[in-house]
Protein backbone atom coordinates (compact mmCIF):
# COMPACT_ATOMS: atom_id res chain seq x y z
CA UNK A 1 0.00 0.00 0.00
CA UNK A 2 1.08 3.65 -1.11
CA UNK A 3 2.50 5.17 2.77
CA UNK A 4 1.87 8.56 1.42
CA UNK A 5 -0.72 8.11 -1.55
CA UNK A 6 -2.61 11.64 -1.82
CA UNK A 7 0.80 13.61 -1.93
CA UNK A 8 2.19 11.15 -4.33
CA UNK A 9 -1.29 11.44 -6.53
CA UNK A 10 -0.80 15.76 -6.10
CA UNK A 11 2.96 15.62 -6.71
CA UNK A 12 2.11 13.74 -9.95
CA UNK A 13 -0.40 16.02 -11.06
CA UNK A 14 1.42 18.79 -10.76
CA UNK A 15 4.65 17.63 -12.80
CA UNK A 16 2.13 16.12 -15.69
CA UNK A 17 0.41 20.26 -15.46
CA UNK A 18 3.32 21.85 -16.14
CA UNK A 19 4.77 19.18 -18.43
CA UNK A 20 1.79 19.33 -20.14
CA UNK A 21 1.77 23.13 -20.31
CA UNK A 22 5.69 23.35 -21.34
CA UNK A 23 4.54 20.76 -24.76
CA UNK A 24 1.34 23.11 -25.04
CA UNK A 25 3.48 26.17 -25.61
CA UNK A 26 5.79 24.39 -27.46
CA UNK A 27 3.30 24.00 -30.08
CA UNK A 28 2.55 20.16 -29.63
CA UNK A 29 -1.02 20.32 -28.73
CA UNK A 30 -1.61 16.44 -28.74
CA UNK A 31 0.65 15.27 -26.17
CA UNK A 32 0.78 18.50 -24.43
CA UNK A 33 -3.45 17.83 -24.02
CA UNK A 34 -2.89 14.11 -22.98
CA UNK A 35 -0.62 14.74 -20.45
CA UNK A 36 -2.75 17.51 -18.96
CA UNK A 37 -5.79 15.63 -18.96
CA UNK A 38 -3.78 13.09 -16.93
CA UNK A 39 -2.70 15.54 -14.78
CA UNK A 40 -6.15 16.40 -13.98
CA UNK A 41 -7.06 12.53 -12.93
CA UNK A 42 -4.32 12.99 -11.04
CA UNK A 43 -5.43 15.93 -9.28
CA UNK A 44 -9.04 14.78 -9.04
CA UNK A 45 -7.98 11.52 -7.32
CA UNK A 46 -5.22 12.73 -4.81
CA UNK A 47 -7.84 15.26 -3.45
CA UNK A 48 -10.24 12.47 -2.95
CA UNK A 49 -7.93 10.50 -1.10
CA UNK A 50 -8.12 10.61 2.55
CA UNK A 51 -5.12 12.01 4.67
CA UNK A 52 -3.18 9.75 6.06
CA UNK A 53 -2.77 10.37 9.72
CA UNK A 54 0.46 9.89 11.77
CA UNK A 55 0.69 8.73 15.50
CA UNK A 56 -1.55 10.15 17.72
CA UNK A 57 0.35 11.87 21.06
CA UNK A 58 -0.78 8.64 23.35
CA UNK A 59 0.44 6.41 20.62
CA UNK A 60 3.87 7.83 20.90
CA UNK A 61 3.87 7.99 24.81
CA UNK A 62 3.22 4.38 25.02
CA UNK A 63 6.05 3.71 21.83
CA UNK A 64 8.17 0.95 22.83
CA UNK A 65 10.85 -0.96 21.09
CA UNK A 66 10.96 -4.42 20.02
CA UNK A 67 11.85 -6.74 22.13
CA UNK A 68 14.34 -8.60 20.49
CA UNK A 69 17.79 -10.02 20.82
CA UNK A 70 20.39 -7.45 19.15
CA UNK A 71 23.22 -9.15 17.14
CA UNK A 72 26.73 -9.82 18.37
CA UNK A 73 29.34 -7.28 17.42
CA UNK A 74 32.33 -8.11 19.71
CA UNK A 75 31.07 -6.20 22.78
CA UNK A 76 27.65 -6.18 24.55
CA UNK A 77 25.03 -4.44 22.73
CA UNK A 78 22.25 -2.61 23.75
CA UNK A 79 19.74 0.46 22.46
CA UNK A 80 18.38 3.44 24.35
CA UNK A 81 15.58 5.57 23.21
CA UNK A 82 14.81 8.41 25.38
CA UNK A 83 11.53 10.67 24.97
CA UNK A 84 11.90 14.59 24.16
CA UNK A 85 8.57 15.64 25.74
CA UNK A 86 7.87 15.89 29.47
CA UNK A 87 8.27 13.79 31.50
CA UNK A 88 11.20 12.23 30.12
CA UNK A 89 11.54 8.20 29.70
CA UNK A 90 14.35 5.92 29.05
CA UNK A 91 13.24 2.57 27.16
CA UNK A 92 16.73 0.39 27.36
CA UNK A 93 16.81 -2.95 25.20
CA UNK A 94 19.63 -4.82 26.40
CA UNK A 95 20.95 -6.95 23.41
CA UNK A 96 22.16 -10.33 25.11
CA UNK A 97 18.56 -11.13 26.22
CA UNK A 98 16.26 -8.68 24.30
CA UNK A 99 14.69 -7.57 27.56
CA UNK A 100 12.79 -3.65 27.23
CA UNK A 101 13.56 -2.02 30.65
CA UNK A 102 12.23 1.58 31.35
CA UNK A 103 13.52 4.26 33.62
CA UNK A 104 12.08 7.51 34.36
CA UNK A 105 14.69 10.55 33.14
CA UNK A 106 17.62 10.30 30.63
CA UNK A 107 19.90 7.67 30.07
CA UNK A 108 21.47 6.99 33.70
CA UNK A 109 25.10 7.03 33.81
CA UNK A 110 25.47 3.16 34.46
CA UNK A 111 22.84 0.16 33.82
CA UNK A 112 23.00 -3.27 34.04
CA UNK A 113 20.11 -5.72 32.69
CA UNK A 114 17.87 -6.38 35.48
CA UNK A 115 16.87 -9.56 33.74
CA UNK A 116 20.08 -11.28 32.65
CA UNK A 117 22.80 -8.64 34.99
CA UNK A 118 24.83 -7.91 32.15
CA UNK A 119 26.72 -4.36 32.20
CA UNK A 120 25.46 -2.45 29.26
CA UNK A 121 27.40 0.64 29.95
CA UNK A 122 29.32 2.55 32.57
CA UNK A 123 29.90 6.23 31.83
CA UNK A 124 32.57 7.73 34.25
CA UNK A 125 31.79 11.87 34.85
Amino acid sequence: MLKNGRENFLIGSLICLVTGAFFTVGGIYSIGSTIGVCGVVLFVVGMSMPTQRGMTPEDVANWLPTAEQLPDAGRVMYRVDVTLDEPKKSSILCGPCGTVTLVDGEKPTTFVCPSCASALWDEEE
